[in-house]
């Protein structure tokens, strides 16, 4: 805590608002490279030749590749210094940053990121922004959105930005457990637009069924278990991902992805069967083959040099239930449904 205060101080020093990498510190590990990172909620963006990728991390953990094989594990966090907003707003939250995003929109790249504590929903959003992802150079934008436990029935993390084609609107979703999965129409500063309110597009189960399993992770939490939504723009349709069951238990996870789809950002969202996600609907896209991973989520979804993308992380048979990044080419269907091919 003490060191926290004191790179707060220093930043203020120089009279910057800027969250910037900083210089590399005694006893700081060197970068390396490998074929098989461990990450947890990986997203990923493309900027010049250059592909990065953040994750779950003390300050939000970040890599760099030049060919999506290969990866360079930075040993710099994407934030130096926690913005002293977020601990005033999320008790007990230090610097172990989860589940962010990142998009460029207008000319400028904008990442959100969650503060909380696990299985709690006082949690809130956060935003940076920046020119350009190679020179991790990030201003602190403030806070998107804040849930308080005993006044909300949702959880302000795992956020996912998505823009309107039809209108160049941004809109952002998020949400873990409570009531599911939470949509919100931004403005041009990516903050809830003014009048706007969540509303809820995605739950786990029908609200009328009552599961009899407890949640073996969080008493407070319930047993909604949905969450880590993203959604991804093809052929006319916005497909919603979202992950089911719990993560974060190595080998005892159960984690695994579903979608649905709409013809409009904000929903309605069907499955393949046509029952709406707010109503327990959902496809099953990916779970755990037990040979290779035991569970996969918190997943992600791009094009990249017009091929269609999809990375989660997964729970690692070979590694003990450690989570690494799964990368694979997404399959259309003849009827405009994502499917995986097998290899990486």
């Amino acid at each position: 805590m003490k060191k926290q205060i004191l790179l707060v101080l220093a930043l203020m020093a120089f009279c910057c608002s800027v969250l910037a990498q900083g210089p590399r510190q005694r006893g700081q590990r060197e970068p390396f490279q490998t074929e098989t990172p461990m990450v947890h909620d990986p997203v990923m963006a493309r900027d010049g030749d250059t592909y990065y990728l953040f994750a779950t991390g003390m300050g939000i953990q970040q890599m760099t590749s030049k060919d999506r094989k290969t990866w360079t594990v930075l040993p710099q966090p994407t934030m130096t210094v926690i913005p002293g907003w977020t601990t005033d707003s999320v008790p007990g939250f230090g610097s172990h940053v989860w589940a962010p995003d990142v998009i460029q929109w207008h000319g400028r790249w904008w990442m959100a990121y969650s503060c909380s504590t696990f299985g709690k929903n006082g949690s809130a959003i956060g935003l940076l922004s920046s020119r350009s992802l190679g020179a991790n150079l990030w201003k602190d934008e403030g806070c998107i959105v804040t849930s308080r436990e005993k006044r909300d029935n949702w959880n302000a993390i795992d956020p996912n930005f998505v823009i309107d084609d039809a209108t160049d609107t941004p809109w952002m979703v998020w949400g873990s457990f409570w009531d599911g999965i939470q949509i919100a129409r931004l403005d041009s500063t990516m903050h809830i637009a003014q009048g706007e309110k969540p509303r809820t597009i995605a739950r786990r189960y029908d609200p009328n069924y009552k599961p009899t399993e407890p949640n073996p992770t969080s008493r407070y939490a319930g047993t909604n278990a949905i969450e880590a939504p993203f959604i991804f723009k093809h052929g006319g349709y916005y497909y919603l991902f979202v992950s089911w069951d719990y993560c974060c238990r190595g080998s005892k996870s159960n984690y695994r992805v579903a979608v649905g789809r709409s013809r409009t950002v904000d929903g309605p969202y069907l499955d393949r069967n046509g029952k709406d996600m707010l109503m327990g609907g959902g496809t099953l896209f990916l779970e755990g083959d037990k040979k290779e991973f035991e569970a996969a989520g918190h997943c992600a979804a791009y094009t990249f040099d017009d091929t269609d993308i999809f990375i989660c992380h997964g729970y690692s048979v070979a590694h003990n239930g450690g989570a690494i990044l799964i990368q694979r080419p997404i399959v259309w269907t003849a009827d405009g449904w994502p499917t995986l091919k097998s290899e990486k």
